[in-house]
């Protein structure tokens, strides 16, 4: 790991940075029974250890040292194309997806009361858009950026600067592929199928895509074929699960071992 660590050394302007730096990454890496907040990466008990020296110096540098994030996720990427064995190749997909946590108040950046598909519900929280390339052997992030809901905005959804998650998660596919991480596709859960300016976004920066549809949104498709799932489930014939007729089994097995069967 330090090998890999010193690769970023140049990106920090102090010894304590860098200390800070490898402190974090190992707590990354480090397997652990519980979420991973600041006093778990520092390896503390949570509440009572969060004033322990590694919690506060950790603590720190992720929120006020002056290094630019950015800056250590581009060179991460460029890491990632140097080496064979993650190198991207064409054959790979870049995964859309967004992922929100609970945070009580108002006084932070991008908080607000969201739909956070994590708990299932509508909350007050922090929602982040993300991309991932994966061509099936492996698969890494690529960059992520916070949702900043429209009341944080003078003029709410018609502010110039306000985007949409479909919007932000367009621009991300992009960058992905304008850094180096060519793909077949981009793809989507149903969230995304319903914003026209994510197809356009993608059209214009030529990334082809699959998204998924929500069972009653259609598409385009010949007049005499289903237009939207539904349409496409009710022509497909089906007996029973024994003799399910056009409808293909399908097995997924989890990470945690958990296998689900279904048509």
């Amino acid at each position: 790991m330090e090998d890999y660590a010193a690769r970023f050394d140049d990106l920090f302007f102090s010894l304590a940075q860098r200390r800070g730096f490898r402190e974090y990454l190992t707590g990354l890496l480090a397997p652990r029974g519980r979420n991973k907040t600041i006093t778990c990466l520092a390896g503390a008990e949570p509440v009572a250890g969060a004033g322990m020296p590694g919690v506060q110096r950790l603590q720190f540098f992720l929120s006020e040292s002056p290094w630019e994030v950015e800056l250590v996720n581009d060179r991460r990427l460029e890491l990632l194309r140097e080496q064979s064995a993650t190198a991207p190749r064409d054959v790979g997909v870049i995964v859309i997806d967004d992922s929100g946590d609970r945070k009580d108040g108002t006084a932070t950046a991008h908080v607000g009361r969201q739909w956070l598909g994590r708990l299932g519900k509508t909350d007050n929280g922090i929602v982040t858009v993300t991309t991932v390339w994966t061509d099936g052997r492996v698969y890494y992030p690529l960059h992520a950026t916070p949702y900043t809901p429209a009341h944080h905005f003078t003029r709410g959804r018609s502010d110039p600067a306000f985007r949409t998650k479909p919007q932000l998660a367009a621009d991300l596919a992009a960058r992905g592929k304008e850094v180096g991480f060519g793909c077949r596709a981009v793809v989507a859960d149903c969230a995304y199928s319903v914003s026209d300016d994510w197809y356009l976004a993608l059209r214009e920066a030529g990334l082809a895509y699959v998204v998924a549809l929500k069972p009653h949104r259609g598409t385009w498709a010949p007049a005499d074929q289903p237009h939207a799932p539904i349409e496409a489930a009710h022509a497909l014939v089906w007996k029973d699960a024994r003799r399910p007729g056009d409808w293909t089994p399908v097995e997924r097995h989890f990470v945690t071992g958990t296998v689900k069967r279904s048509v």
